[in-house]
């Protein structure tokens, strides 16, 4: 044999697989250069968010790019788009009325209000700077900083005028009453928390607290004596510490509800939680010695249960009614609310109304298994209810549930439900008998757009309609209440989400792919296009060097159903070379982490392909209820392991396709159900995934809260032999199989994280050291379950644990320099607490 030969060989192919030190560390450059702070910069609006006008369907609309915001207005009638006032001019008249100095691209941030027949803005702007008119010299520094303040100023602009007007100088009203004033509609009394219970002031005293919320004279009415902590009327929510609850007890807090549209009535669900057990979280590093949390949590199977029940006050007798329902029952309620018109967005003042207008309260109830599904009518007067309407499965009820809508002087209803596997829209009567089915077809009807009464039709926007392009594309539609087949408005190979006026003669459809750069336009009820809003600015992204990701279409582990998933290669990519394979996972069932539309929210899987991967997300059978209700159910009581060999085979497949993808080096990576997914494909497939890092993982299902848990996995009623009735709930969980670990698992989890507790994760961490297996575990100080201010230090631990395992290269360093280097000198020992 020629050994030399064997050794070049072996030498070519090396090169072939390999990475250098220094590639690696100008893939950690790279991954820096793609930071969200960074992005940020570089790309702005990519959608149009229309702020309906409340006539003449007009609207406006800002839309930022690297020159700057602009500000339009738009007629679809006469089908012009006009800015709203020219930048230069409002500069002009800012400078020269606040003696701060504007120019076209750097206006402060407006917030309008249209007022005169929405012929006009008003608008505040706050100095940049202090006013130092009416110091004195001979105050000291205490006083001199009270008496300085920054000047506001109030504005008017006509619009198409040539001119700023200044109304006054008056600071806008301290609006801490919406933290806890819920006011009627017609506001002639205004309700609110205090001590557990409902209080109630009126108008007149209402106004003295927006003078002087000190005013002794205010009177204040409490109107229930029986609302103690955990079966309250309003309060505060979870998030206050122990020590905190003692400091704001005679604090007003909110109580929501739902009002009658005539303001005689407050509708209030109230729930008690006295026997749900507790949990808690500590704030080790509080001021002096650390803080205990407690709040109520129900877990999957305990016997105790929310008891909720509805009640009705009186606001001019203040009499309170029960809703008929029993309030022993385990079960979930909703009440439907009226929906709000698109005009009515920017209002400062919008009640929750009820659906109704007549004097009665639509809600639903859910069994506890979620089995069970009634749609339910109470008379506003009586309390006395009606079931409208039933329907049972045997899997889940899930948030996926809409309330019904409401036609024809409340004579019909519509309702949605997925009862022959599809999600599709059904029209009844009053009494609950059917009329006819709307929708119908093997595809998910989503949301009710709107109902136009004159021309018989129903506009709602569903996925899957066209079996030519992506399932999970939304697009908007129309079909006669009748029935029938349905007209798609915003036709296109895209993801579109739309923004209709009231009564949707008009609608904004913003539309892109992963790999497009989104658009916006204007249609009408046609589908017909009025103009062509924007394109989004991504010429500064490009020029630094970035590219869209790719969209696939793989078969899952059945070799029948079609998965959908995106590709992101590093941008420097060389298809000579060998990449380690990244899978960023989200397994549902609520929904699936699968970008649809661009999004500058992408740069947290780009960058994890910048340090030297191939990164993909795919959904799996299981996951988003976008689907069928059997795609969607898939995983019902196998909740753990449902989606594991739809990701292996996905990998194997795209290894087979692509000659750059390693599929000996598969690294797995999520946070919270992803995070839970990816320490179980280490687990379950230790001979194939070889790395994971799992953030916020609920690894113990046994202990996330039970509506997640019971609901997406199952759980069994049965009767004990006293007769009561007993909740069984058996999962698998990841801390089972911590004996498989081959691979390398880093587990990380914030200390205060109330929603997945960081229990879930210490139980997995105690099975892998009873196993005497090496691993990592990282503990971040008083983070929540998104990481908050830690998430791009966690970024970084996580991009040394890939780079470490699959790509060879340990960073020892013990400064994260990609982080310093973006902070100034002078503020290195002020980072956020």
């Amino acid at each position: 044999m020629n050994y030399k030969k064997l050794l070049f060989a072996l030498f070519i192919l090396t090169a072939f697989y390999s990475f250098s030190q220094e590639e690696i560390i100008s893939n950690y450059d790279l991954a820096a250069k793609f930071s969200p702070k960074k992005i940020a910069k570089l790309v702005h609006s990519t959608s149009v968010k229309p702020h309906w006008l409340k006539s003449a369907d007009k609207f406006w609309y800002q839309y930022k790019t690297t020159e700057g915001s602009k500000y339009y207005l738009v007629d679809p009638y006469k089908k012009t788009k006009k800015e709203l006032f020219d930048n230069d001019k409002m500069a002009r008249w800012l400078t020269e009325i606040t003696k701060d100095p504007y120019d076209a691209k750097h206006l402060p941030k407006f917030k309008f209000k249209f007022i005169d027949k929405e012929t006009a803005i008003q608008f505040r702007v706050n100095s940049k700077y202090e006013e130092e008119e009416s110091i004195d010299e001979e105050m000291d520094d205490k006083e001199e900083k009270k008496l300085k303040k920054k000047k506001v100023f109030l504005f008017k602009y006509v619009l198409g005028s040539n001119n700023l007007t200044l109304l006054s100088n008056e600071r806008a009203p301290k609006e801490d009453w919406k933290k806890w004033a819920n006011i009627a509609p017609d506001s002639s009394i205004v309700l609110y928390s205090k001590q557990f219970n409902l209080y109630w002031m009126d108008k007149e005293n209402f106004l003295k607290v927006l003078k002087d919320e000190k005013d002794s004279t205010i009177v204040e009415n409490q109107w229930t004596k029986d609302g103690v902590q955990h079966y309250e009327f309003g309060g505060y929510g979870r998030g206050v510490d122990n020590d905190s609850i003692q400091k704001i007890n005679d604090s007003k807090f909110p109580i929501w509800g739902h009002w009658s549209s005539d303001s005689k009535k407050f509708v209030y669900q109230r729930t008690d939680s006295r026997e749900i057990n507790d949990l808690w979280v500590i704030n080790s590093i509080a001021k002096k010695r650390p803080t205990l949390e407690t709040y109520k949590y129900h877990m999957p199977g305990e016997k105790e249960f929310y008891k909720r029940e509805i009640l009705i006050f009186n606001i001019p007798s203040k009499e309170i009614k029960k809703v008929e329902i029993d309030s022993t029952k385990q079960q979930y309620i909703s009440i439907f609310s009226k929906p709000v018109k698109p005009s009515d967005y920017d209002n400062d003042f919008r009640p929750t109304l009820l659906l109704s207008e007549n004097g009665k309260i639509y809600f639903n109830t859910i069994s506890r298994d979620r089995k069970k599904l009634d749609i339910c009518v109470a008379d506003v007067n009586t309390g006395e209810v009606k079931v409208l309407i039933s329907e049972n499965t045997n899997t889940y009820f899930s948030r996926e549930v809409k309330p019904i809508h409401l036609i024809k002087n409340e004579s019909e209803m519509i309702h949605w439900s997925e009862r022959d596997g599809w999600g599709h829209f059904y029209r009844y009567d009053s009494n609950g008998n059917l009329i006819n089915r709307i929708t119908s077809g093997s595809f998910h009807s989503f949301d009710l757009k709107h109902v136009d009464l004159k021309s018989n039709i129903l506009y709602f926007s569903a996925h899957g309609l066209n079996k030519n392009i992506d399932p999970y594309y939304e697009h908007t539609y129309k079909v006669s209440l009748s029935g029938g087949n349905p007209k798609a408005l915003n036709k296109g190979d895209f993801n579109t989400s739309t923004s209709p006026s009231d009564n949707h003669n008009f609608f904004v459809n913003n539309f892109s792919r992963v790999n497009t750069a989104p658009k916006s336009e204007l249609r009408n009820s046609e589908g017909s296009i009025i103009l062509n809003l924007e394109e989004a600015d991504l010429s500064a992204l490009f020029g630094i060097g970035y590219q869209f990701p790719e969209p696939f279409k793989v078969k899952a582990d059945d070799g029948i159903t079609d998965l959908y998933g995106v590709i992101y290669k590093p941008f420097d990519f060389d298809d000579k070379k060998k990449y380690p394979l990244l899978e960023y996972v989200y397994p549902g069932p609520q929904t699936e982490s699968v970008n649809k539309s661009f999004s500058v929210r992408m740069n947290r899987l780009d960058r994890m392909a910048q340090l030297g991967f191939v990164v993909i997300t795919v959904g799996n059978r299981g996951g988003h209820p976008h689907r069928s209700k059997w795609y969607h159910n898939y995983g019902y009581g196998n909740l753990r392991d449902y989606g594991l060999a739809d990701k292996k085979y996905v990998a194997e497949q795209l290894a087979s396709k692509h000659t750059f993808i390693d599929i000996n080096k598969v690294g797995i990576y999520g946070h919270s159900g992803g995070g839970f997914m990816s320490t179980a494909a280490i687990l379950v497939y230790p001979d194939f995934f070889k790395v994971a890092y799992s953030q916020a993982g609920n690894h113990d299902n046994s202990m996330y809260n039970s509506w997640w848990s019971e609901t997406h996995h199952g759980v069994k009623e049965e009767i004990d032999d006293d007769g009561s009735m007993k909740y069984v709930y058996d999962i698998e969980k990841n801390q089972d199989l911590a004996s498989n670990l081959k691979g390398k698992l880093f587990l990380v989890t914030g200390d205060m994280d109330n929603n997945v507790h960081p229990g879930a994760t210490m139980r997995v961490a105690n099975s892998l050291i009873k196993a005497n297996k090496r691993f990592s575990l990282m503990i971040l100080p008083t983070q929540r379950h998104g990481f908050g201010n830690m998430s791009e230090y966690n970024f970084w631990l996580r991009a040394d644990h890939f780079s470490k395992h699959l790509l060879g290269f340990e960073n020892t360093q013990v400064d994260i320099k990609m982080i310093n280097r973006d902070i100034p000198k002078k503020n290195k020992n002020k980072l956020k607490d």
